[in-house]
């Protein structure tokens, strides 16, 4: 059973609907968001939704209306499946960020420390590394690195050590192997938070989240129209930060870029002076909190 999609009616009024547009859901989990933005096109309208979970086809093949195209394609891959469609500008797209409470809640996926389950977190488990490969293989410093980085925890290299030196006892397989194996390195009374944090680590590692971000929201701004619409909605400060600096700046790192004449290099405007916040509605488990941002494609001549 998939989560009722969150911020839905604000979602819908960022992308302001053109009856007749062509947009795009790059993560169409159990439909939600798609079936809404189907509601509110014409005859003439298109949709197009991405999603490697292999279980979001079966949710896409149970609507049966020809205006929609599903994509069993990382959303990293926008623009080249838009092209293999015929497809060159959009007039909106939309991205709701992170793991659905399906994921969470399906324990053999091993996103969730509720169950036990073989490490796994693989968006699309057909292929790719897994949590277990990265436990067990990366080093002492590597781990170093996605601890503190992916889940920004105070004790990055204790924890990563903890589960070096485990490993040395036999692979750690399970979930309850790995947080057996950091059990000393919880700080009492948070053993919940901290062992999401990990978990959001792995996951972020497992499956390039960062990176796919990045390649998505640089293609976002290659494909909208000019007045096309992006949506976003971010779960944890990683996400946000990025959405925001590539909306604000047009770059994921450092000032907003200039023209000769001190005009901004930037190919998006925001609509909204702030991210919005969900409230009011319930979120997946592990996830902090939703916001999401509207955003205008300008052009610069």
């Amino acid at each position: 059973m998939y989560h009722n999609p969150v911020l839905l009616a604000e979602c819908l009024e960022g992308l302001a609907i053109r009856p007749d547009g062509v947009y795009v859901d790059v993560t169409f989990g159990g439909g939600g968001h798609s079936k809404a933005i189907l509601a509110q096109l014409g005859e003439k309208g298109r949709l197009f939704a991405f999603d490697q979970d292999p279980d979001a086809r079966a949710n896409a093949e149970a609507i049966d209306d020809k205006r929609l195209t599903f994509a069993e394609a990382t959303f990293r891959l926008l623009q080249t499946y838009l092209r293999v469609y015929g497809v060159k500008q959009v007039d909106g797209i939309l991205g709701d960020l992170g793991v659905s409470s399906h994921q969470f809640d399906t324990p053999e996926r091993g996103f969730s420390t509720r169950f036990e389950a073989n490490l796994d977190m693989r968006m699309n488990p057909r292929g790719g590394v897994s949590a277990r490969d990265i436990v067990n293989g990366y080093s002492a410093e590597e781990l170093h690195r996605i601890f503190g980085m992916y889940g920004e925890l105070q004790n990055a290299k204790t924890a990563a050590l903890a589960v070096v030196a485990a490993r040395a006892n036999g692979p750690l397989e399970t979930v309850n192997d790995l947080t057996a194996s950091l059990q000393r390195c919880v700080p009492r009374g948070k053993e919940n938070k901290y062992f999401a944090q990990v978990f959001q680590a792995l996951r972020i590692e497992v499956n390039d989240e960062m990176g796919a971000l990045q390649d998505f929201l640089t293609q976002s701004a290659e494909v909208l129209k000019v007045k096309g619409r992006l949506v976003v909605m971010s779960y944890h400060s990683l996400e946000d930060r990025l959405v925001k600096n590539f909306i604000g700046k047009g770059k994921f790192y450092g000032e907003v870029e200039k023209d000769l004449f001190g005009n901004d290099l930037n190919p998006l405007l925001s609509v909204t002076r702030k991210p919005i916040e969900a409230s009011n509605c319930v979120l997946p488990k592990n996830c902090k909190s939703s916001r999401s941002s509207y955003n205008s494609h300008q052009q610069n001549i």
